[in-house]
């Protein structure tokens, strides 16, 4: 039997009880003759609590003390995950992200891992030891700092520590059942999908769903590392992410995936734009200069009679203040008339491989937004996603409106979130 890396998210480990759960489900694996190596998150909402106490002390903290006291939440987890496995009778050792070989960049607080150099971790398994590792953490290459992986930084740790031991598969462990068709907490006829490529999982986790993260997806299919998502609640099986299918699957993939709707983003509209060649290439080196990222780019026809334009763009909310101070300082180069901000919006995505060859699915999308009154204020679409911005407070139903117009809906028993509302 080979090597296994499992990652257990925070809703598993959010108490003594979970924690005890989580141990029991690691020693099984280990006496079925894998060597396993655990990837743990901070327990529940550990890491909003200690955000929340830094944000009283200092309204702006420092990335590098802010990195080291967020680090801390995942050091608990590993120590006493430890102790529960010892409880049982197996031997377990510890590790931060540093003393595992998780080396960055050196970005505060979402920090990109640059190498993992597992020679520890390799020793204690070689040793017969389980060994627990501190997801969301790593030490920056040149400084040699505490540093934060930002969102989702557990997941990719795992994957990571896939890849550099070569693993058969990583098992991210979750509070539901894998991967469905919609966020089971918004449609509870949301279906459990058995087996989901790489690149349809890649849009599902740009466009919102939460159960895997961009990067993590990422990693893994760069480096081929089978991904195994599943419930620490449940002994039922998961959904496999993989570039082959998994086990029995049907001849034709499903012409759609899933739909994932996201409620993180703001949207910034650039108002009054000389349209001229530059222009936009001004407005989005300001973007890039401040080091964030944008998601959907809409430009309207200009007028004929101004010759000027509006140019809108979606970006995370936490990055819209720090997006409109520096269009505002380039406001005098770049030459546009005003900015309007909104944090009041939500994406709806709709993702399926089999959309290329299947006419009519655009139209049907489309049709059931309107007929679920919902209004929609930009539109961006590739080979195999579709996605509209629409007010935020009509994507809970707009999301049941798509899924049951593509014939999603689950005929048989309802999802089950195990963990509340964390991950």
């Amino acid at each position: 039997m080979g090597l296994v890396v499992q990652k257990y998210g925070g809703s598993s480990v959010a108490d003594a009880e979970g924690i005890k759960r989580v141990a029991k489900r690691i020693v099984e694996a280990k006496k079925n003759g894998h060597q396993v190596v655990v990837v743990v998150s901070a327990m529940g909402d550990t890491t909003d609590e200690l955000i929340d106490l830094a944000e009283q002390v200092s309204p702006i903290p420092s990335g590098r003390e802010f990195d080291m006291l967020l680090t801390a939440g995942e050091r608990i987890s590993m120590a006493l995950l430890a102790m529960a496995i010892k409880n049982l009778g197996h031997e377990a050792q510890s590790f931060t992200g540093s003393q595992a070989g998780v080396i960055t960049d050196s970005v505060h607080n979402k920090a990109r891992i640059i190498d993992v150099t597992p020679g520890r971790i390799r020793e204690s398994i070689d040793a017969g030891n389980i060994a627990i590792v501190a997801g969301f953490q790593g030490v920056s290459q040149d400084k040699k700092d505490i540093t934060t992986l930002g969102r989702g930084g557990s997941d990719t740790t795992a994957v990571a520590l896939a890849a550099a031991l070569e693993a058969e598969v990583c098992e991210i462990y979750t509070d539901v059942d894998g991967v469905f068709t919609a966020d089971p907490r918004v449609v509870k006829k949301a279906r459990k999908i058995d087996w989901i490529s790489f690149e349809d999982m890649l849009e599902l986790a740009s466009s919102g769903s939460k159960v895997l993260l961009h990067r993590c997806v990422e990693y893994a299919r760069r480096y081929n590392i089978p991904i195994h998502v599943r419930s620490s609640f449940s002994g039922l099986r998961g959904t496999w992410v993989s570039n082959e299918p998994q086990g029995e699957q049907p001849m034709e993939q499903a012409i759609i995936s899933g739909v994932a709707h996201d409620t993180s983003e703001a949207k910034i509209t650039v108002v009054g734009v000389p349209d001229k060649p530059g222009e936009a290439a001004a407005i989005f080196r300001t973007i890039s200069d401040s080091e964030l990222n944008i998601d959907m780019v809409v430009q309207n026809v200009s007028a004929a009679s101004t010759g000027l334009t509006d140019i809108s763009f979606t970006l995370p909310k936490t990055d819209g203040h720090k997006a409109m101070e520096a269009l505002t300082k380039a406001r005098p180069t770049i030459g546009f008339d005003s900015l309007r901000y909104d944090d009041q919006i939500a994406k709806i995505s709709l993702v399926g491989a089999g959309m290329r060859t299947n006419p009519g699915v655009t139209a049907t999308f489309f049709e059931a937004l309107s007929n679920a009154g919902v209004n929609i204020e930009l539109i961006s679409t590739s080979e195999i996603r579709i996605s509209v911005v629409t007010r935020a407070d009509d994507v809970k139903e707009a999301v049941r409106a798509v899924h049951s117009a593509f014939g999603l809906d689950s005929d048989s028993v309802e999802a089950v979130v195990y963990g509340g509302t964390g991950r």
